[in-house]
């Protein structure tokens, strides 16, 4: 007699292995199909809003750990509000401006000033637009429940021209003025530089010390 015959072991359909992989593939399309993200949201159509406004990530390359941390606190806080009770609406956006997408083309061999602006600009938003689209597919595969089909994204003509009504507003407010302010400047790139995006590097030199 085997020692497991000995055993009153419990009796389960569920599979030895989790297999994630492939079974959280499988309940992502679950979702998808039974729309459950739609469904949550007109369970509290009724109920007060609490909007958590996504600031976007670039649309410059593939996902890091940075991006899932980011896109899964906010699928934990927006969940815990749907269950507490209220409308809890999640549209996730893009930003598709400036030098990090640039950046991305000059990497892959485009040389800006040899081509027509206009040129270069398309260049820019179908790169952009593929990055936004692998993105999606990998914020997906995190589980994060979302509009996934209606993002805002700053290329948008409806976007931008939001931003013009709103910097309009402010000026006419008066928080529009012009002063000077020292900035960080990158020939190489021809832009102005934030303080994050400055990096240093050691530089070994000859030394002396003396008494």
């Amino acid at each position: 007699m085997k020692i497991k015959e000995t055993l009153n072991l419990g009796k389960t359909d569920f599979p030895m292995r989790g297999n994630l992989p492939v079974s959280e593939a499988k309940r992502e399309e679950v979702w998808r199909e039974n729309k459950v993200y739609e469904q949550r949201l007109a369970l509290n159509a009724d109920k007060p809003s609490f909007i958590l406004h996504d600031g976007p990530p670039f649309a410059n390359g593939n996902i890091h750990m940075g991006h899932a941390l980011n896109k899964i606190s906010k699928d934990i806080i927006v969940r815990y509000k749907s269950m507490s009770g209220f409308r809890t609406p999640y549209v996730p956006g893009w930003d598709t401006h400036g030098l990090p997408i640039e950046q991305q083309l000059a990497k892959a061999g485009v040389k800006r000033k040899e081509i027509p602006m206009a040129e270069y600009r398309e260049m820019c938003r179908k790169f952009a637009m593929g990055e936004i689209d692998k993105q999606r597919t990998d914020f997906k595969r995190l589980g994060v429940n979302a509009d996934w089909d209606h993002p805002y994204i700053t290329l948008q003509p409806e976007f931008e021209a939001e931003e013009v009504r709103v910097f309009g507003e402010m000026f006419n407010k008066g928080y529009i003025y012009k002063g000077k302010k020292p900035v960080y400047w990158s020939p190489s790139s021809e832009s102005t530089l934030a303080e994050a995006e400055i990096e240093y590097k050691d530089v070994k030199t000859a030394s002396i010390y003396v008494a």
